[in-house]
């Protein structure tokens, strides 16, 4: 079974774009993967256009040939959009593997240690604070903030994560200085961001009750001492982990000794011996695998590294249905799995351009018996939501 063609394809996706590799073999199985262009990761259609060539005429079942193939192509810059074309298109050829065998993904990555995958409802309340237009209803308030705390708690969802908001102004605003909102390249942390923030997470937790696990993203957005003083002033907060994104592995260690909090991190990083020295410091307690950008099946590697470092993993995923389906067939793999992120509030259209949707009850994603990852996208759907 050797590979006839590769293309990419594409459809809007409101304030960003949905993009998607179609690989078909020499037999006309088609396997698909998602990948994302949003923010860091723009030029990955290049990539993937590129490298497509060398792929097409391999043995579809050569995964792990095709990947030293294109990684020796790309070593002299592999990370950022090189390594993330490498990760779609392995992510294609296992979709195609796994329909040609007649067999969901997992079954190809040591088969399911769990059949339900506990999910967490990603950026709760940030989609409705920053993009109402596309997920109503807006909150500009912490009334809004507490009634959707109450919303998750009916939903069946026993885990929520959140960001950081402002709530002092007459409309609630987020505070993300390392994505440049405010810019603020000092990256401070005053009392006005901490008292905003201590009186979100309090909303929450007085919406959804005490037995909702909150999970606090921290992103980019300050230095050590600014994200220490951030967990000191929540000390007596009852949190699930803090997620803090940076660079300097010295300087998450430092952080994660003085934390009275979990410490997950590590969801920017590509192609394992990125996360190496995260490991060895013992620089975070979860460490959090984009299962889009590195690719399943290196993916898989990652989560076994750090099995034997002790540390559990937990994917970054805030993409389409398809994307929240690879994440979930390596989350039914992987021993050491914590938690799995995906965002419940969706586009409207979500649900037409994907054949199916993620089967999410009770707060937990159960994986279908269908070949290869169980979506993919409806191309005649996609033409109606051009880029």
């Amino acid at each position: 079974m050797h590979v006839r063609s590769i293309e990419t394809r594409h459809c809007d996706a409101g304030w960003r774009n949905y993009h998607f590799v179609r690989l078909v073999t020499e037999d006309g199985v088609v396997g698909w993967s998602e990948y994302d262009e949003h923010q860091g990761s723009i030029g990955v259609t290049e990539v993937v256009e590129k490298l497509a060539p060398a792929v097409v005429g391999q043995r579809v079942h050569d995964t792990e040939r095709i990947y030293a193939m294109l990684h020796a192509r790309a070593r002299q810059s592999m990370s950022g959009v090189m390594a993330m074309g490498i990760g779609a298109l392995e992510n294609a050829l296992l979709d195609a593997k796994a329909k040609t065998l007649g067999v969901p993904c997992c079954d190809l990555l040591g088969g399911r240690v769990r059949d339900a995958i506990r999910v967490y409802w990603s950026h709760c309340g940030t989609w409705r604070i920053a993009r109402p237009d596309f997920y109503p209803p807006a909150i500009t308030d912490a009334a809004g903030v507490r009634a959707l705390g109450q919303e998750v708690r009916e939903r069946g969802f026993t885990a929520l994560k959140t960001n950081i908001f402002d709530h002092t102004g007459e409309r609630t605003r987020g505070w993300s200085p390392g994505f440049g909102r405010p810019h603020a390249p000092d990256l401070n942390v005053d009392r006005q961001v901490i008292r905003g923030l201590v009186g979100h997470l309090e909303a929450f937790r007085d919406g959804a009750g005490p037995d909702m696990d909150i999970l606090l993203d921290l992103n980019y957005n300050a230095r050590p001492e600014g994200y220490l003083r951030i967990l000191r002033a929540l000390s007596d907060f009852d949190l699930f982990w803090a997620e803090i994104d940076t660079e300097y592995p010295e300087a998450l260690a430092d952080v994660r000794r003085a934390s009275p909090h979990a410490i997950s991190s590590c969801e920017s990083l590509i192609a394992l011996p990125a996360y190496l020295p995260y490991f060895r410091l013992r620089a975070m307690d979860v460490a959090i695998i984009d299962v889009p950008w590195n690719g399943a099946w290196q993916s898989m590697k990652i989560a076994a590294t750090a099995e034997a470092h002790q540390v559990n993993v937990a994917p970054h995923n805030y993409y389409g249905h398809l994307a929240t389906m690879m994440s979930a067939h390596v989350s039914a793999a992987v021993p050491n799995l914590r938690i799995m992120e995906t965002d419940i509030d969706r586009l409207p259209w979500d649900s037409e351009i994907f054949t199916a949707e993620p089967d999410i009850r009770d707060g937990y994603l159960y994986l279908p018996d269908t070949p290869g990852w169980g979506t993919e996208p409806d191309e005649e759907a996609l033409k109606r939501y051009p880029v």
